[in-house]
């Protein structure tokens, strides 16, 4: 016995008729988005990086791959980009660790029923509702040289004050110290999310086996959240290795672009020297080479949870 559907009035059919072309009516509303904001942009970066491309000019010349070659010739290029991209690495190896590391160790102790949990969570992530400009300046008058924060306590305790946003080195500390406190709180937040999805009977049967409190945390907690993890060390990775509006703000990239990260360099490039297609191509350089760093961390990851879950 077959149920045929209902026709919409006037005899015409209606959407629920399967007809073959529903499907993608649905599917166009995201298809132009993607088109027009992904794919058009990625076409028309691709052609700005193989022209020598002046927006006043009417002649667009053909160079082929001469700005991807400069980033490995002897050229101010080269030199500043892959300048700027060590610092961008040295940031992320710095500051992803004790994201990760601090956001889990919060999220341990603010799970537990300690008095004023939920206020103690508030305070932790309401920096994230900041705008980066806010933060940025904020830790800069931290850090201010002479009349900053940190360093009127250090003269009161009788040290001597540090030059934080103009010795080499140092200024690297009010740009980490703000971030990670910016931040920590949505990592936080995924792993107090992550630990509420834990069975209590685990740690129920641990404690019956005599556990500890370390031990439940470093053979329960710690494999249970390992997908967690993985999201989190991808995404701070990634927002890491974009890093442009805190040394932006606070230093300014200096001293002598000590703090400059690549997409501040890149922004330079395009803004300020007029090199629209050499910056093109440093941005598909640098973006190749955050997919092939994150596929790689990705994979490992993933590797290391499929193993612990088999074993």
């Amino acid at each position: 016995m077959t149920t045929t559907h209902p026709r919409a009035p006037g005899g015409r059919r209606g959407l629920h008729d399967n007809h073959p072309l529903v499907p993608y009516l649905f599917l166009l509303p995201h298809a132009v988005f993607f088109l027009v904001f992904l794919v058009y942009p990625i076409v028309f970066g691709l052609y700005i990086s193989v022209h020598r491309w002046d927006p006043l000019s009417d002649t667009q010349p053909f160079v082929g791959a001469e700005f991807y070659l400069n980033l490995f010739r002897d050229t101010p290029q080269r030199d500043f980009f892959w300048r700027t991209l060590i610092n961008t690495l040295l940031f992320t190896a710095i500051s992803v660790p004790l994201l990760v590391a601090t956001a889990l160790g919060l999220a341990q102790l603010l799970f537990r029923p300690i008095a004023l949990r939920t206020v103690f969570r508030s305070i932790f992530f309401m920096p994230g509702i900041l705008s980066v400009s806010v933060m940025g300046i904020l830790w800069r008058w931290m850090f201010e040289n002479q009349s900053g924060l940190v360093n009127n306590v250090l003269g009161a305790l009788g040290h001597p004050t540090i030059p934080f946003l103009t010795t080499d080195g140092w200024a690297w500390v009010p740009i980490t110290v703000g971030t990670v406190w910016w931040t920590i709180g949505f990592n936080m937040t995924l792993y107090l999310a992550a630990m509420g999805n834990i069975p209590t009977s685990v740690y129920e049967a641990a404690e019956l086996d005599g556990a500890s409190g370390a031990q439940k945390f470093r053979f329960i907690t710690v494999p249970l959240l390992q997908p967690t993890t993985l999201f989190v060390v991808v995404t701070t990775v990634l927002a890491s290795l974009q890093l442009f509006g805190q040394p932006q703000v606070i230093t300014a990239g200096g001293p002598a672009r000590g703090t400059q990260s690549v997409i501040m360099y890149i922004t330079e490039e395009a803004f300020s020297n007029n090199q629209f297609s050499s910056a093109t191509a440093m941005s598909f350089v640098f973006g190749l080479l955050m997919l092939v760093f994150t596929a790689i961390q990705f994979r490992t990851m993933a590797r290391d949870i499929r193993g612990g879950d088999r074993t």
